[in-house]
């Protein structure tokens, strides 16, 4: 469906005035992207990094000058993202005094929300991309305007309950499908029935925030360069298996987006037996999928198609975590059924590495980052399949966010967009004067 006027109404159940409805960006308006990482983000990442560091260190490690860098930590400390620590000397007392900088996590927060097809997740980050709190609610209303509307003051609470006095710089959105990061909007999320929702802009006019809005997926492989597993700086290759099957291409701290916002569509290949014919009949009990092809990677592991298999394997299963648990309690079939999931991503995981030759390949898919038999077996499809990976043990690694997955993912879109460019105009800074 395609989003309507309406009204976007606080968590409580007074009626405010009807917000107007913004207008839709052509993609000639649309905001530009955010650029690659500024020199003051190359410092900041750096800071992050390898915290407590001398400057001089900074220095050596982002080819930048010393003066440049000594320039940098001087904005930035005025800000409040870094810290001086106390003062170090070189072995035995020899050597000029140093100054170790390190990220100042005691000012600022960013917030970050996640949509999902059945609920939603509002959370706080800190500046290191530590989780300080989250809500999770289900969806009591799927319509665009009601999950977004709810969102200003369910943030509103978490802030006031765990902000400890910290200012929230700005708020991350991420979804799954198609989203147009310059255009703050979701293009298309047919799971939840939205279409060309203008969620930067609905979410901004409730929160008063500076909005970044991304695709989960590439959200998540941001967070793994920023945060997550250190092989991940260079480049990679993120997929994602949950209610939604997506992938991100990530390389130099740049994550690939593509002219149409549609990089990292993986869902609607072809993994089952019959290929890629999409006339041939599929099997009794196959998923069927909108796409028309027999077989499909979302067909065959997204969530729901796992928890049908599982009740139609008599498994009494309430929802998909209640079969992931029973799957770690040892239940047999519960198992079987992650460990085919494991081996068909393991064939998607295969084409990817040969597709793009990445340092690291992250699975973001629960039985993998919580079973240790599925990342094996999903680890051996790699070995059997791809051309160039000769070490699935060191290239294909769970996500370093397991249990944690979808509040980090909503955060690490506000923390890409600072760490990218902590110089530029975020309105916080101004107000702090």
């Amino acid at each position: 469906m395609t989003w309507r006027a309406s009204v976007v109404r606080p968590p409580d159940n007074r009626r405010p005035a009807p917000l107007a409805p913004p207008t839709p960006l052509r993609r000639a308006d649309a905001a530009p992207p955010v650029r690659r990482a500024s020199a003051a983000g190359a410092v900041l990442g750096t800071i992050l990094d390898h915290g407590p560091v001398a400057r001089s260190t900074v220095a050596r490690l982002t080819g930048l000058s010393p003066a440049a860098v000594s320039g940098h930590c001087a904005q930035l400390l005025a800000r409040g993202l870094i810290r001086e620590r106390a003062q170090t000397t070189g072995p035995r007392g020899l050597g000029r005094p140093h100054i170790p900088l390190e990220i100042d996590t005691r000012r600022y927060l960013v917030a970050g929300s996640h949509i999902a097809v059945t609920n939603s997740t509002v959370a706080l980050m800190d500046l290191r991309g530590r989780i300080v709190a989250q809500d999770r609610r289900p969806h009591r209303d799927p319509e665009p305007e009601q999950v977004l509307g709810g969102m200003a003051g369910r943030l509103s609470g978490l802030t006031a309950a765990a902000g400890a006095g910290r200012t929230v710089l700005g708020l991350g959105l991420a979804t799954g499908y198609r989203v147009d990061t310059a255009a703050g909007t979701i293009i298309d999320h047919p799971r939840l029935g939205w279409r060309d929702v203008p969620a930067r802009d609905l979410l901004t006019a409730a929160t008063g925030l500076p909005v970044h809005v991304d695709s989960h997926s590439r959200a998540l492989a941001r967070a793994e360069q920023l945060f997550g597993d250190v092989s991940a700086r260079d480049s990679c290759v993120l997929l994602f298996v949950g209610a939604v099957v997506d992938a991100a291409f990530a390389t130099a701290g740049t994550v690939h987006r593509g002219p149409r916002s549609s990089a990292g569509s993986v869902a609607h290949l072809p993994v089952g037996s019959l290929g890629a014919d999409r006339h041939a009949r599929p099997p009794q009990g196959a998923e069927p999928c909108v796409c028309g092809t027999p077989g499909c990677l979302q067909s065959e592991v997204s969530e729901p198609s796992v928890l049908r298999r599982a009740r139609a394997r008599g498994l009494p299963v309430a929802d998909f975590p209640d079969l992931l648990e029973l799957a770690v309690a040892g239940d047999e079939v519960a198992k079987g059924l992650f460990r085919r999931r494991a081996r068909l991503v393991g064939r998607v995981a295969a084409w990817l590495l040969d597709m793009f030759d990445p340092e690291v390949l992250v699975v973001v898919e629960q039985g993998a980052g919580r079973m240790p038999e599925c990342l094996a077996e999903l680890r051996a499809e790699v070995g059997r399949r791809s051309w160039v990976c000769d070490d699935p043990e060191r290239s294909v690694v769970p996500s370093s966010f397991t249990g944690s997955v979808l509040p980090v993912a909503g955060g690490a879109v506000a923390l890409g967009t600072l760490y990218a460019d902590p110089l530029g105009p975020w309105p916080a800074f101004s107000a702090a004067g």
